[in-house]
Formats: C-alpha cells, sequence, structure tokens
C-alpha cells in the first residue's frame, strides 16, 4: 500500500497554490497543534475535577459516570497529546472522531432545548464540534507529516 506524500504529487509554484504546497508540513504541524491543543487542557483540567466531571455526565444521564468520566476525560487527555506531538497520527484522529461524537451527543443535541438562548449556544456547539471533527478527518488523511514523532520513528527504521 502506498501513502501520498509531498514527495509524490506535484506541487504547485505559483500563488497561494505554490505557498501552500512549499509549508505543507509547517502548515500541516500547526494544525495538528492546534487541533490537539484544546483537547490536552479541556482533557487535563477534566482529569483534574474528575468527581465533578463525572458528576456531570451523571446529571445528562451516562450510565456508570464513575467508570465514563475517568476513561473520557484519559481519551480527550492522551489523545490531544498524541495529535500534538503527532505520534500515532492516524489511530489518533479516528479516536478522537469517535470521542467527539459521543461527547456531542451526550452534550450537544441542540434540537431538545426550548429555550431560545440555550437552543442557539448548543447548536453553535454542535457545529464546532462537527467543524472539529472534520479537522480530525484532515488529520486521518494527511497523517502527522514530516515534523511528528510518526515521521521521526519512520525515518529512523
Amino acid at each position: 500500500m502506498t501513502v501520498r506524500s509531498t514527495e509524490s504529487r506535484s506541487v504547485p509554484t505559483a500563488g497561494l497554490d505554490g505557498v501552500a504546497a512549499s509549508s505543507y508540513d509547517h502548515l500541516l504541524a500547526v494544525a495538528r497543534i492546534a487541533l490537539g491543543a484544546i483537547f490536552v487542557l479541556s482533557g487535563y483540567l477534566k482529569l483534574t475535577g474528575l468527581a465533578a466531571f463525572s458528576a456531570s455526565l451523571t446529571a445528562r444521564g451516562v450510565p456508570a459516570a464513575w467508570l465514563w468520566g475517568p476513561v473520557g476525560a484519559t481519551v480527550e487527555f492522551v489523545g490531544g497529546i498524541l495529535c500534538v506531538l503527532g505520534l500515532f497520527s492516524r489511530y489518533a484522529a479516528l479516536l478522537m472522531i469517535l470521542f467527539v461524537i459521543v461527547a456531542t451527543a451526550i452534550s450537544h443535541l441542540f434540537w431538545t432545548f426550548a429555550d431560545p438562548a440555550q437552543f442557539r449556544a448548543q447548536q453553535s456547539q454542535f457545529f464546532k464540534n462537527l467543524s472539529i471533527i472534520g479537522g480530525f478527518v484532515f488529520l486521518f488523511a494527511a497523517g502527522g507529516g514530516k515534523f511528528s514523532l510518526d515521521a521521526l520513528w519512520r525515518n529512523r527504521g
């Protein structure tokens, strides 16, 4: 199986296409770090406030929140770190897609809110999460890039 990389495709040299192509790996690193950073921070805060996070899951009707609270917080934190570092990038992207889908289904079902302000706030959160899923789909497709631990380990072996 071959994986497309910047070496195997023609690289445009003019305009924004040229800038994007010549900066591909740098841009991928920035995007990967930006995408993962929110999950590192959020996961860390949940891990350090596990009782409160688990209680919030209980309040939302999640069964066995005592179990799923630590699991969710750990997945969020570790998945974010893997994305930032570019380690197991494609697996991390798939894990985070699943995490965001579950988190969205638990917390952001905007159509269930009668209050217009809550409806709009949750609708915004729902579509933000949809955008994040799109970012993880791109990470899955592109891989970690040249400036990732994946690439470092691949080049050493």
